[in-house]
């Protein structure tokens, strides 16, 4: 399927072009994605890790919490932090006191900083990996990092301005719908074929794969 095909669904569903392209998230350039400082990155792995399965509002009016309770999210700091400091912030009022998820910022903060040491920071790591491979940095994140399964590193991405995909609900169902996706979109292969068809459309149009991806979204009645 051309994407032009779909471009025109979204332009119906949205109310035309002007109001399609106010829709569409932005895209970071590489050069500032790699000076974002590593607590950032971190702040926003936890971020998208707690929001998972969550309501979304909640853990946005209490962000500014977390990063108090969390004391910034500094990697070096985090990455051996002690155990009762974790058992504190699992009775910790300020944040959403599951402790499953609170134990994943000390994971994530190793995985920051082994990434830094060999490219210098995370920022610079994300910078250098290109969108068209998005399959490849999602089962690292998966395979390095803690509960970056799913969607939740996809959110991550998006949050910071990587250009990539998200497999919502609505990009499924439009991806099936036009017979691309006939595999889970959570398996290397539902994944694969996800990224397939973001490339060629990426190439047909020259618009970013994040962009693409959120107008395939439009395609669908909500």
């Amino acid at each position: 399927m051309k994407f032009s095909e779909l471009y025109q669904q979204a332009l119906a569903r949205k109310g035309g072009e002007q109001a399609l392209k106010s829709m569409l998230p932005p895209v970071t350039e590489k050069q500032r994605l790699a000076k974002i400082s590593d607590d950032r990155y971190l702040s926003e792995i936890t971020r998208c890790i707690f929001k998972a399965g969550f309501v979304w509002r909640v853990i946005e009016n209490k962000w500014p919490d977390f990063e108090a309770a969390f004391e910034g999210f500094v990697p070096a700091y985090w990455q051996q932090v002690p155990p009762e400091v974790l058992e504190r912030l699992a009775t910790d009022e300020r944040i959403v006191r599951n402790m499953q998820k609170i134990r994943t910022v000390p994971e994530n903060a190793r995985m920051i900083m082994d990434v830094a040491k060999d490219h210098g920071s995370f920022g610079r790591f994300l910078a250098q990996w290109p969108s068209t491979d998005q399959v490849g940095l999602l089962l690292y994140l998966k395979r390095n990092g803690e509960r970056l399964g799913g969607n939740s590193a996809q959110h991550f991405l998006r949050r910071v301005g990587w250009d990539g995909f998200i497999l919502s609900h609505d990009v499924v169902t439009a991806l099936t719908r036009a017979g691309i996706l006939d595999a889970s979109p959570a398996s290397k292969k539902g994944l694969t074929q996800a990224q397939e068809a973001f490339n060629r459309w990426h190439e047909e149009t020259g618009m970013p794969i994040s962009q693409l991806s959120r107008i395939v979204s439009f395609t669908v009645d909500n």
